[in-house]
């Protein structure tokens, strides 16, 4: 049974910085990219970051790009999402996904395709 526990949510001040964490288990995702959503109260679901099998391409929406770092350690089946620079609109629940698809096309440029593992989210509050 595939599981993923993200953590590393708390409340922090604007300016401030978390990392967030997620380990798989179950099954390994060394072949394949994942990824970090968030939903904040009232609005869907949204990308925020997305990060290639090895580690070498990454991936982010306009909205973090510049602040938050996505990474990966293969060997504990475990992806990374550091923020800095935090944001009263960063206020969401921050979501892991796994077993996504990273790709390129002329028309929209990088994408990432949810997989169909999710964890049960971590509360990240920024105050103002």
């Amino acid at each position: 049974q595939v599981q993923l526990v993200e953590s590393g949510g708390g409340l922090v001040q604007t300016g401030g910085s978390l990392r967030l964490s997620c380990v798989a288990s179950g099954r390994a995702f060394t072949n394949s990219a994942m990824g970090w959503f968030r939903q904040a109260p009232g609005k869907e679901r949204e990308f925020v970051a997305a990060v290639s099998w090895s580690g070498g391409s990454t991936y982010y929406a306009d909205s973090v790009k510049g602040r938050f770092t996505i990474s990966r350690n293969n060997a504990k089946n475990t992806v990374y999402l550091q923020m800095n620079n935090l944001k009263p609109e960063d206020t969401a629940v921050y979501y892991c996904n796994a077993d996504g698809r990273m790709g390129f096309t002329t028309y929209s440029g990088t994408y990432y395709a949810p997989g169909p593992y999710w964890g049960q989210g971590t509360q990240v509050t920024v105050s103002s």
